[in-house]
């Protein structure tokens, strides 16, 4: 598998909810770069801090925070861009807009990964 197939898989796996397959290609050491200044900013690592922080984002989008869109893929060496669409919505606010996934790969799993919002400041209101 090639960089960008291990990117597109796991794009997939998020926006399908296959546990299973991010389980195997997030890396236990994961390292994530969740942006903004909001409840979830900050870097968590391991797959432990990474699951504590999606499952809470579920739980306040009432499970509605998703991946709508997933468009170019760009390798770079063991980096792969992603120019994706994302939303979710909750009682009094809409989370919409586009972004990109910037993911590290290494040994073939996502080892790190940085996010980047188009719009910052509606994703920190919408998360608190």
């Amino acid at each position: 598998m090639t960089n960008i197939d291990i990117a597109k898989a796991y794009i997939k796996a998020v926006q399908s909810g296959d546990q299973a397959t991010l389980g195997a290609l997030i890396s236990p050491e994961v390292i994530w770069h969740q942006p903004g200044n909001n409840q979830f900013s900050g870097t968590k690592t391991g797959i432990a801090e990474f699951g504590a922080m999606f499952g809470a984002m579920m739980g306040v989008s009432g499970g509605s925070f998703a991946i709508t869109g997933a468009h170019r893929f760009m390798a770079n060496g063991e980096m792969v861009a992603i120019e994706i669409e994302f939303a979710a919505t909750r009682e009094g606010a809409t989370l919409n807009q586009p972004g990109i996934d910037l993911l590290r790969i290494a040994d073939g799993r996502v080892a790190e990964v940085w996010l980047f919002s188009s719009d910052p400041a509606q994703e920190d209101a919408f998360w608190g």
